[in-house]
C-alpha cells in the first residue's frame, strides 16, 4: 500500500512538472509571438513612413527626425522654464508650490502639446511637398512624353526612349524616370517599376499616361504615336483648365475685394463708431427731472480692445476660407491656397489698421 502511494504521489508530481512546463512553453510562445508581432508593426509602420518621406523627396531616417522634434520640445520647455523661474525670482510673491505646480504642468501638458503640435506642422509641410512635386511633374509631362514619342520613333526601346528623354530641367520627373531606369536595368519589369512611380503621386493625370502606356505595351500597338496623343490630350487639358480659370475669374475678383478691402474698411469704420458711442455714453448727461425714460445707460459695454480682437479674429478666419475658395475655383485644389492664406491675413491686418488710423484722423477733424 506504502509503495502504491509513494508511486502515486510521483507519477502526480511528474504530471505536475510536465504540465507546468507546458504552461512555460506556452508563455515562451506567446512572448516570442507577441515580440515578433511588435517587430512586424514596427517595421510596417517605417516602412511606410520611409516611403512617405520618399514621395515628399526627404531622404532623412525617421529614428534623426523624432530626436530632432523630441530635442526642439525640450529646448523651447527650457526656455519656458527659465522665463519661469525669471519671473519667480523677480516677483517672490509667488509661492514655491505654485512654482512647482507650474513647472510640472509646463513639462507634462506643454511638452505633449508641443510635441503634437510639431508632428502636426511637419506632416502639414511634408504634404504640401508632396502636392508640389505633383504639381511639378504634371507641368512637364507632356514635354517628356513628347520626347519620349520622338526617341521611340527614332527606333529606340522603350526603356532607353523614357532614358534619353530626361531632361535636368524637369525637375522632380526626371528624378523618377531614373529610378524607374535603375530598377529595370536590375532586373525588374518596366510596367511594375511604372505603375509603383504613378502610385506613388495622387495624379490622375499621371495615372492615366502610365495606365494607357502599359496597355499600349500589352497591345504591341505603335507607342511612339500613342505618347504623341497623351501628351497632345494632356495640353489640351491644360488649355481648357486656363479657359475655365479664365471665366471664373469675376468671382475671384468679387472674394478677393471682399476680403481685402471691404473688410477691413467696414470693421474700422466700425470700430471708430463704437469709439464715438462709448464717449457720448460718456458725457451724456440727463437732467434730474427726466424719470420716463426706459432707457438705462449704467453698466459696460463693449471696449475697444475686445472689438479688435473680435475683429482680427474674423479677418484671419475669412481670410484663411478665402484663400482656400480662391484656389478651389482657379486651380481645383484646395492645396493650392495655401501659399494664399499668409498673404490674405497679413494684407486685411494691415488695411484695417491703415483704414482705423486713416478714418481716425479723418473724422477726428471734423467731428
Amino acid at each position: 500500500m506504502k509503495l502504491n502511494l509513494l508511486r502515486n504521489k510521483k507519477t502526480e508530481k511528474n504530471q505536475v512538472k510536465k504540465e507546468m512546463g507546458v504552461h512555460e512553453k506556452l508563455r515562451q510562445y506567446n512572448r516570442l509571438r507577441l515580440k515578433k508581432k511588435r517587430k512586424e508593426i514596427s517595421e510596417h509602420h517605417k516602412t511606410r513612413f520611409r516611403y512617405y518621406m520618399q514621395k515628399a523627396g526627404i531622404g532623412v531616417p525617421s529614428s534623426k527626425l523624432s530626436k530632432l522634434i523630441f530635442n526642439s520640445c525640450v529646448l523651447a520647455n527650457l526656455l519656458i522654464s527659465f522665463y519661469i523661474i525669471y519671473r519667480f525670482a523677480t516677483d517672490l510673491k509667488l509661492g514655491v508650490l505654485y512654482l512647482s505646480f507650474i513647472m510640472f504642468v509646463v513639462w507634462i501638458v506643454v511638452f505633449i502639446v508641443l510635441l503634437i503640435i510639431l508632428w502636426l506642422l511637419f506632416y502639414l509641410v511634408v504634404d504640401l511637398r508632396i502636392f508640389k512635386r505633383k504639381v511639378g511633374i504634371e507641368e512637364v509631362l507632356a514635354d517628356f512624353l513628347q520626347l519620349t514619342s520622338a526617341n521611340i520613333r527614332a527606333g529606340m526601346p522603350i526603356d532607353r526612349g523614357l532614358w534619353y528623354a530626361v531632361r535636368p530641367q524637369f525637375g522632380v520627373l526626371a528624378n523618377e524616370i531614373e529610378i524607374v531606369a535603375k530598377e529595370t536595368m536590375s532586373g525588374e519589369d518596366l510596367e511594375d517599376a511604372l505603375k509603383r512611380f504613378a502610385d506613388k503621386y495622387d495624379s490622375i493625370t499621371l495615372k492615366r499616361s502610365i495606365n494607357l502606356l502599359i496597355e499600349g505595351i500589352n497591345a504591341g500597338g505603335e507607342i511612339g504615336e500613342l505618347l504623341s496623343k497623351i501628351a497632345n490630350d494632356i495640353e489640351e487639358s491644360k488649355i481648357m483648365k486656363k479657359e475655365l480659370a479664365a471665366n471664373v475669374m469675376t468671382y475671384v475678383i468679387f472674394i478677393s475685394f471682399a476680403t481685402i478691402f471691404a473688410a477691413p474698411m467696414l470693421f474700422a469704420l466700425s470700430s471708430y463708431l463704437l469709439d464715438i458711442i462709448n464717449n457720448l455714453m460718456l458725457t451724456l448727461d440727463v437732467p434730474a427731472g427726466v424719470t420716463n425714460f426706459a432707457i438705462s445707460f449704467s453698466g459696460s459695454g463693449i471696449s475697444m480692445r475686445d472689438f479688435r480682437i473680435f475683429a482680427f479674429i474674423c479677418l484671419v478666419i475669412t481670410s484663411y476660407f478665402s484663400s482656400i475658395i480662391i484656389a478651389t475655383i482657379r486651380k481645383g485644389e484646395i492645396k493650392a491656397g495655401v501659399k494664399y492664406i499668409p498673404m490674405f491675413i497679413a494684407s486685411t491686418i494691415i488695411l484695417f489698421l491703415i483704414f482705423s488710423s486713416i478714418i481716425g484722423k479723418l473724422f477726428g477733424s471734423i467731428i
